[in-house]
């Protein structure tokens, strides 16, 4: 993978953390710990290699867009499991 690719991603993922570091000034209701950040940057991170690989590498649009569809979903279903615990597995937030 390209440098410029890597550092486009970084910075997409910088920006989105960014979210809710500024949720936490405004309001009681989001409260994150450096743990949180880690894990979502990290989460983040994965799913925006993924999507560059796909898009680099998957030439067919169907073929893309089922694997698109795919990574997406991986990614909001782990967001939702660690946020509020739908599947009840110990990585379940509270």
């Amino acid at each position: 993978m390209k440098t410029k690719s890597l550092v486009i991603i970084l910075i997409l993922v910088g920006t989105l953390l960014i979210i809710p570091l500024l949720g936490m000034q405004f309001s009681d209701g989001i409260d994150w710990s450096l743990f949180d950040f880690l894990i979502m940057g990290i989460l983040l991170f994965i799913t925006g290699i993924g999507i560059a690989y796909n898009l680099k590498k998957i030439a067919l649009s169907k073929n893309r867009v089922i694997s698109l569809g795919v990574i997406l979903m991986v990614f909001f279903l782990i967001w939702v499991e660690l946020a509020v615990g739908v599947f009840v597995t110990p990585f379940a937030g509270s």
